[in-house]
């Protein structure tokens, strides 16, 4: 029979052969090994003791001590130790005085050098022997005193043999060994040949392990698998039958041999198919409390006549196994479905929503999601959560009697919500029918809802970080069987992954409220009324959390107005509260009547020292500014004309009253915060009419187009109408431009332009000479009877007589007077000098230096506005009807009556 592997594995022969060699050469090893062990030491101990003679002897020697004191010692020693050495056998006779100098050496090159090898023993007066590494190599040497009389050491003496010389003793025993173990292995060898050759004649050439691998194998494919093994022969006899059939069929353990209509406990349905010798392929029978599946095939063991070679294999286990299986791969599915479906958005509802989607009917046939109002609201629970908001309904049908979505429930101590709350575990209700604390809770409600077929409850708190948010009720109507341990333990891991899902949006709600409300405070609740022009805006936060975009329309002196749009990048809170710093800034800046220019390059050196502050100083939260840009225009109805700059802003539009819609080709200055380089001017003339439109990035810019493109259709929306209300414009343009989904705050203001002709506008030269003022004031009182406005002559002259004598004092010419009729009526006074006055209180003793005070009393607001050719100062007075009256006000300074005009 051939080998079951591919390399004839060693015979039993062959490896007492192996053994025998071994056997031999460990033997001989362990001979030489000992031999060297032994002769080492013998010799070494002959070589100490012949070392120790030789040395002893020479040192006691007659006339020694008398060499020792001749003037040469060497002369007289060398000749006598090189006798004795060759007599004595050994390979060296040194004499050498206290100190270890040599007198004699085999060498003799080496008379006069230090001895190598320990003296101090000798010098004490005892015999010492050591191996040494010496000129002559390894030796072993024996190193003794020579004493005079008087017992002290005068000289010494070392004898000694190298290592190479005591063991030749045993390279000469080594082939005896060496030739004894040789002969053994050649014994050895014919004995193993002869033990082989009988061994092969009696197995016919078939190996032991051959024999011993094929029984192996054997009992482990009939005794080892998993699958019972029957053969039987043509009369019914079991011939064979393995443990896992026994085990199976509960079969005996002598039943191989008998007949199988004779075994006893054989199921006859299992007897008939053994004995009716016929084809079966998984063939399902059961056995007693199994199913078995059983393959039967003829054949012929030992070529005796035909019988029947059958396997049997359990299947009951395999089917609850699979049913198991089954079970965790839904319910694996199901919770992978939770994990992708539950929490795809930041809403609560939606969320809530979500997981009744998910759970039904997969898990439950209706699932209702109880929230409290404040989880609604973005706020943690306070208190016990007994009142909860139906937020989700979900289920097979529709016309359930659950509680409708909306409804605050109260559920008392006695049910199991309650009861959850208060744990926040989830409870089981197998039965609804037999749960009277449920059944407490509203008794029609319960009764409709067992009628109606719901039979088992599951209910889950909702917790996430410790804090119950609400429940979600699981339950059951169409499946008979109830709600068991392990839908428990799914219903758990169901809700505590939504719970998570649940609190997120939860608590984006809150940060999103906050960030809204910060800034809608921080945006203009509304945009005053001007004179100046006619203004629509519209603001819209992006999806992703509110933004820093803004916008502001400000009154300036002289009834001019400032229209601001800005950007802040990024979102959240940061941005939000940024944008209220830059607006407030700008609000700061715009009360000093800075040109455009000059007011964004303040605004860059604000933002600069804002991100400084941020990186250098100790608050780690503040991360800067980041990045935002500004476009502030001025326009005076007066002049008609709009000046204007921008920090990194698209340019603004133009729409003119005949028609033409254009980009105001405005130079860009760089983003605030960057410094570095100056901000620059442009100046228009704008019509009555005109439609100045100002907005973000966020209005053109888009995904889907470029913001070439998104000017241009900005451009084409504002076309062909150019008498349009800005509110119409507005909406015109958000119907072309504004995005389904916006992925930034998009902000956008519309002005229309008015202007204040001249039957409102008053403007003098003023001669540069203090007689001048009591003219000025008398053309002014005049005007200002031409329009109605007599009552403000008193105090319009008291603060023109202030402001003419100031700049014909303290300024240069030329002076120009003038009064705009507004909303309110505004006094200016311009001259050539850039000194600014300054209000301040004067002492009693003082003379003057109470002008402007008067000024500041009678005016509504004053202040100086600087221009290219000087400065101008300018006060408003209310109309009236609008205030007191001012003649009243100032009678709290001073008696009018004993006041002479002409003398102020």
């Amino acid at each position: 029979m051939r080998s079951l592997t591919r390399k004839r594995p060693r015979s039993v022969a062959g490896q007492v052969f192996v053994l025998q060699v071994a056997v031999v050469l460990l033997l001989a090893a362990g001979a030489v090994l000992a031999l060297l062990l032994q002769s080492r030491h013998d010799g070494e101990r002959e070589a100490r003791n012949r070392s120790v003679a030789v040395a002893e002897t020479f040192g006691r020697s007659l006339g020694l001590q008398e060499a020792l004191k001749a003037p040469d010692p060497s002369e007289i020693l060398q000749p006598l130790t090189e006798e004795t050495r060759k007599r004595a056998g050994v390979d060296f006779i040194v004499v050498m005085d206290t100190r270890g100098i040599r007198y004699t050496h085999p060498q003799p090159d080496r008379i006069g050098e230090r001895f190598v090898g320990t003296i101090e023993p000798s010098l004490a007066g005892r015999v010492h022997t050591e191996s040494v590494e010496g000129p002559l190599g390894q030796e072993i040497q024996a190193v003794v005193p020579v004493t005079s009389a008087d017992g002290e050491v005068v000289a010494l003496v070392s004898a000694g043999l190298t290592v190479q010389n005591v063991s030749g003793v045993v390279e000469r025993q080594l082939p005896v060994i060496l030739g004894v173990s040789a002969a053994a292995l050649a014994v050895a060898t014919a004995g193993t040949a002869l033990v082989a050759r009988r061994l092969r004649r009696q197995t016919h050439g078939l190996g032991t392990l051959e024999m011993t691998r094929m029984y192996e194998h054997h009992d482990a494919v009939l005794h080892a698998v998993r699958e019972g093994v029957l053969i039987t022969d043509g009369d019914g006899r079991l011939l064979l039958a393995n443990d896992e059939a026994k085990r199976l069929l509960g079969l005996p353990p002598d039943a191989e041999g008998q007949h199988v209509g004779q075994l006893p406990h054989l199921d006859q349905q299992m007897a008939g198919l053994l004995l009716s010798g016929r084809e079966a392929t998984d063939e399902v029978l059961s056995a007693g409390d199994r199913l078995l599946v059983v393959n039967q095939r003829p054949t012929k063991p030992h070529g005796q006549p035909e019988g029947s070679a059958v396997t049997i294999r359990d299947s009951t286990e395999m089917r609850v196994l699979t049913g198991r299986a089954d079970a965790a791969r839904r319910r694996l599915q199901l919770l992978y479905d939770a994990g992708i479906g539950i929490g795809t958005t930041l809403d609560v509802r939606r969320t809530a929503e979500e997981l009744a989607d998910v759970a039904v009917p997969r898990f439950a046939d209706f699932v209702t999601v109880d929230l409290a109002d404040q989880v609604l609201h973005g706020d943690e629970p306070t208190g016990t959560g007994a009142d909860l908001r139906r937020t989700a309904v979900g289920g097979i049908r529709d016309d359930q009697p659950l509680y409708p979505r909306g409804k605050l429930i109260d559920f008392l101590p006695s049910t199991p919500q309650a009861r959850g709350l208060g744990s926040g575990q989830a409870e089981l209700v197998p039965d609804l029918s037999d749960a009277p604390g449920w059944y407490a809770q509203d008794p029609p409600v319960a009764q409709s809802i067992i009628d109606y077929g719901i039979h088992s409850l599951i209910t889950a708190p909702l917790k996430a970080r410790g804090v119950v948010l609400g429940l979600v009720n699981f339950w059951r109507m169409e499946k008979q069987e109830p709600f068991d341990d392990d839908d428990l333990s799914l219903a758990e891991e169901l809700v505590a992954r939504a719970a998570v899902s649940i609190d997120n949006a939860r608590r984006y709600t809150r940060e999103h409220t906050v960030a809204v409300a910060l800034q809608r405070s921080l945006l203009p609740r509304g945009l005053p009324e001007h004179s100046a022009v006619e203004v629509a805006h519209y603001y819209l936060p992006a999806q992703s959390g509110v933004g820093g975009d803004w916008f502001d329309v400000i009154p300036l002196s002289g009834s001019r107005v400032a229209l601001v749009v800005g950007d802040v990048v990024g979102h959240g809170l940061h941005a939000a509260a940024t944008m209220g710093r830059l607006r407030t800034a700008v609000h700061n800046f715009s009360s000093l009547d800075l040109p455009p220019d000059e007011l964004l390059s303040r605004l860059d050196d604000l933002v600069q020292r804002i991100d400084h502050n941020g990186e250098d100083g100790a608050d780690a939260d503040d991360d800067g500014m980041l990045g935002a840009t500004c476009l502030y225009a001025v326009y005076d109805p007066v002049s008609r004309r709009c000046v204007m700059a921008r920090a990194g802003h698209p340019p603004p539009l133009v729409v003119r009253p005949d028609g033409p819609v254009e980009i105001v080709q405005l130079p860009t200055g760089p983003p605030l915060g960057l410094g570095g380089m100056p901000f620059e001017t442009a100046e228009l003339v704008l019509t009555e009419g005109s439609q100045l439109v100002l907005y973000t990035d966020g209005l053109i810019e888009d995904r889907t187009r470029d913001i070439d493109e998104g000017l241009e259709m900005l451009r084409s929306a504002l076309s062909d109408h150019p008498d349009r209300h800005p509110e119409e414009s507005c909406r015109a343009i958000l119907d072309v431009l504004l995005p389904a989904r916006a992925r930034d705050d998009v902000a956008l203001l519309v002005a229309r332009t008015r202007t204040l002709g001249p039957d409102r506008v008053a403007e003098w030269d003023v001669p540069f000479e203090p007689s001048a003022v009591a003219a000025m004031r008398a053309v002014a009182a005049k005007k200002l009877d031409e329009w109605d406005l007599s009552a403000l002559a008193f105090g319009t002259e008291l603060i023109l007589s202030e402001l003419i004598t100031n700049a014909i004092r303290y300024g240069s010419a030329p002076v120009r007077m003038r009064l705009l009729r507004d909303r309110t009526l505004t006094c200016e006074v311009s001259d050539a000098s850039s000194t600014s006055p300054h209000l301040r209180y004067a002492a009693t003793t003082d003379e003057g230096g109470r002008g402007l005070f008067l000024v500041a009393q009678l005016s509504q607001r004053w202040g100086t506005r600087y221009t290219s050719g000087g400065k101008v100062i300018w006060a408003e007075q209310a109309l009236p009807g609008d205030s007191g009256e001012p003649e009243q006000e100032l009678l709290g300074f001073f008696d009018i009556d004993e006041i002479d005009i002409d003398t102020v």
